[in-house]
């Protein structure tokens, strides 16, 4: 199966390859950016590599997801990942996880991204529901879903394990119907 790309007006959604390696690695080691990602910040370029493959694994069958590296069209830097993961074709959800180095914050790029990433999930694997589980504290990223049109449901109590403490994950769902009916949708 090929990989499916995805061009917004200003990027460039697209496979995260092995070339790629040193921009995820500039990414994944910011600890501004791991802040609420649920992992620890990596300390290793070959840290890089082995998150790559992971993702590459995602599109084999079993299939339980596809990660998008973010690039920008006008110079080709890939500037963040977008992916729809713990795929259930026959409950028809799955997750949808995220990320953006500092330098393109605040410039409506990931919305960008995930409305691409959005269309794709609903058209395309046929979701009927996407779930966004983000930390409490994380405001940018509340109102980003929030502003795609997920709703909150609650809150997953020490759900996640990163920087070596529990944390508690609030969860936001949309549906398909939802997203049919929203000005983001295409």
């Amino acid at each position: 199966m090929s990989f499916p790309v995805l061009l917004t007006e200003r990027l460039c959604l697209r496979e995260i390859v092995p070339a790629d390696a040193a921009a995820v690695f500039a990414i994944q080691s910011d600890p501004q950016v791991m802040r609420w990602f649920g992992a620890d910040p990596m300390h290793e370029p070959q840290q890089a590599l082995q998150l790559i493959d992971i993702f590459a694994s995602w599109r084999r069958m079993p299939a339980p997801g596809t990660r998008w590296g973010i690039a920008r069209q006008s110079d080709g830097k890939l500037i963040g990942s977008a992916g729809l993961f713990k795929w259930n074709p026959s409950w028809r959800n799955c997750t949808l996880g995220y990320e953006l180095a500092t330098e393109a914050w605040g410039q409506g790029l990931m919305r960008e991204a995930l409305t691409a990433v959005l269309d794709y999930g609903f058209a395309e694997m046929d979701l009927h529901r996407v779930q966004a589980e983000i930390h409490p504290d994380n405001a940018a990223s509340i109102r980003l879903v929030e502003k795609l049109g997920f709703r909150y449901e609650g809150c997953h109590r020490d759900q996640g394990y990163w920087a070596g403490q529990f944390h508690d994950l609030h969860c936001y769902s949309l549906l398909a119907a939802e997203w049919s009916e929203s000005t983001y949708a295409a």
